[in-house]
C-alpha cells in the first residue's frame, strides 16, 4: 500500500517482504525485494522515502557553427541554488552559454570536471529539487574548566650561596672570520640575473576557448589577406558642436545619449554604398566575389574574456537614434555576457574604436571573412592649417585596413575620404553627396 503524507511516501508490504530497499528515482519509489529478506510471517514492513526529485541537467543545444565548449563551474556539490540561478558557464569559440538551475534545490553531483569539454545534450550535473543544504553543526562549546582552588603559597626559596672568588681571566682577542670576496665582473652579473629571476614571479593561466579562437582567426587573417592600411584625419569640430547643441534634446526624446559612434557608423554605411567593393567578400571555395546590397556593421567591444564583435543590422536604413539604441543594447548584452552567436554572425564591415582607451594611432586587423575594417582613435587638439592660418582643432586619426586582393587603393582612399566628409559635415547625408 502507498500513502502520501506531505513530502513523504509510506510504502507498506504485508506478508511478503520484511526487508525492502526503497530507491527514489525521478519522483517514483522502487521497492526491491532482497534475497535475504523473504519471510512469510504476518509482519508489516514500512519504508520511508523522501519525495525530493533528483533531475539531471544536460548541456543546452549550441548554434550550428558551435560543436563543443568548456565547462566552468560556479557552484559545487552541496550548494543550494534557487530557480534560474547560474550553476555553470560553457565557454564556446564565440560566446559563453550560462546554464541555470531548473528549480530550487541542492547540487547532488557534478558529472563533468571543471574545464571539461561537452557537446550539446551532455549530462552536466544532478539536482535534488526542493532540498535544502545541510548546515554544518556548530562545534559544542568545551566545558569550562573548574576554577582553580586556592593553594597555599610555597615557602620562600633559600638565599643563594655567595659565589666564591675566582681569579680574573685575561681577555682573549676576538678572531675575525675571513671574508672571501668573489665579486668579479662576471659573478656580479650572475648575481644580478639571479636576483632578477628571484624577484620576478609569473602566473601561468590557461587560455580560454574564446581567446584561443580569437588568436586563431587573427592569425588566419594575416595568413590569408593581403592587408594594407591607409590613413586620414578628421576634424571633429562640427560633430562636437552638433553634439553639444542637441545632446539634451536628443536624450529627452530618445532616452539615450548622443555619441560619436553613430556618426561614424552612418558615415561608413554611406561610404560602403558608394564603394561596394569594400563591402564585398571573396569566396575562396568558388573563387568568386560576393557583393552585398545591405550593410551589417560589426562594432568591436572589449570584454574581460576577449574582443567580441556584435553586429548592427541594416545600418543603411537607420538614423542616428536607431544606431545609438542598437549599439547601446549590444554593448549591454556584451558586458552582461548575454551575447548569442546570432548577435555576432553575418557582419560585412567592422569598426574598432580604440579611442575610448586613449589610442592615438594604430593599424587594425581585418575580421575575416570581411574585406576591410575602420579604426577610430582618440580626439586630440592639434595645430592644423585652416585657410592659410594655423588653428587648434580637435582632430582624430582614422585608419582603414583592407584586403588588397579585392580592394584597390583608389577605392580604399575614396572610401576613407567619404567617411571624413560625412563626419566633418553631416549635412552631406541629407544632400546624398
Amino acid at each position: 500500500f502507498f500513502f502520501w503524507t506531505g513530502s513523504v511516501f509510506i510504502c507498506c508490504i504485508l506478508q511478503d517482504v520484511c526487508r525492502s530497499q526503497c530507491v527514489p528515482q525521478q519522483s517514483s519509489v522502487l521497492c526491491k525485494k532482497t534475497a535475504q529478506g523473504l519471510t512469510y510471517s504476518n509482519i508489516f514492513c514500512c519504508c520511508l522515502c523522501t519525495g525530493d526529485e533528483v533531475v539531471t541537467v544536460k548541456t543546452p543545444a549550441f548554434a550550428e557553427s558551435v560543436t563543443e565548449g568548456d565547462v566552468r563551474w560556479e557552484k559545487a556539490v552541496g550548494d543550494s541554488v534557487t530557480e534560474d540561478e547560474v550553476v555553470c558557464e560553457i565557454e564556446t569559440d564565440k560566446t559563453s552559454v550560462q546554464v541555470p538551475a531548473p528549480a530550487a534545490g541542492v547540487i547532488e553531483e557534478l558529472l563533468v570536471p571543471d574545464g571539461g569539454k561537452v557537446e550539446g545534450g551532455t549530462p552536466l550535473f544532478k539536482l535534488r529539487k526542493g532540498a535544502a543544504a545541510t548546515a554544518k553543526p556548530a562545534p559544542s562549546p568545551a566545558a569550562d574548566p573548574p576554577p582553580p582552588t586556592a593553594a597555599t603559597p610555597p615557602p620562600p626559596p633559600p638565599p643563594p650561596p655567595a659565589p666564591a672568588a675566582t681569579p680574573p681571566v685575561p681577555p682573549q682577542p676576538v678572531q675575525a672570520k675571513p671574508v672571501i670576496k668573489l665579486y668579479t665582473p662576471a659573478s656580479e652579473k650572475c648575481e644580478q640575473i639571479y636576483r632578477w629571476f628571484v624577484l620576478l614571479s609569473c602566473d601561468q593561466v590557461k587560455m580560454n576557448r574564446m581567446r584561443l579562437r580569437i588568436a586563431q582567426r587573427l592569425k588566419e587573417a594575416q595568413n590569408t589577406c593581403a592587408m594594407l592600411t591607409t590613413f586620414n584625419e578628421v576634424d571633429m569640430s562640427n560633430i562636437q558642436e552638433m553634439r553639444k547643441l542637441h545632446k539634451d534634446a536628443f536624450l529627452k526624446k530618445h532616452n539615450i545619449k548622443l555619441g560619436f559612434m553613430s556618426a561614424f557608423v552612418k558615415a561608413a554605411a554611406h561610404a560602403l554604398t558608394d564603394q561596394p567593393a569594400v563591402n564585398a567578400v571573396i569566396d575562396d571555395t568558388t573563387k568568386e566575389i560576393i557583393y552585398r546590397d545591405y550593410v551589417d556593421i560589426s562594432v568591436a567591444v572589449a570584454t574581460p574574456k576577449g574582443l567580441v564583435v556584435p553586429v548592427v543590422r541594416d545600418v543603411q536604413t537607420m538614423n542616428f537614434a536607431d544606431i545609438e539604441k542598437a549599439i547601446n543594447a549590444l554593448g549591454e548584452k556584451a558586458r552582461n555576457n548575454e551575447l548569442a552567436v546570432e548577435d555576432m554572425d553575418g557582419g560585412t564591415f567592422t569598426i574598432s574604436n580604440g579611442g575610448v582607451f586613449g589610442s592615438m594611432f594604430g593599424t587594425p586587423i581585418i575580421n575575416p571573412p570581411q574585406s576591410a575594417i575602420l579604426g577610430m582613435h582618440g580626439i586630440f587638439d592639434r595645430p592644423v592649417a585652416i585657410n592659410g592660418k594655423v588653428e587648434i582643432r580637435p582632430m582624430m586619426y582614422v585608419a582603414l585596413t583592407y584586403d588588397h586582393r579585392l580592394v584597390d587603393g583608389r577605392e580604399a582612399v575614396t572610401f576613407l575620404r567619404k567617411i571624413k566628409a560625412v563626419v566633418e559635415d553631416p549635412r552631406v547625408l541629407l544632400l546624398d553627396m
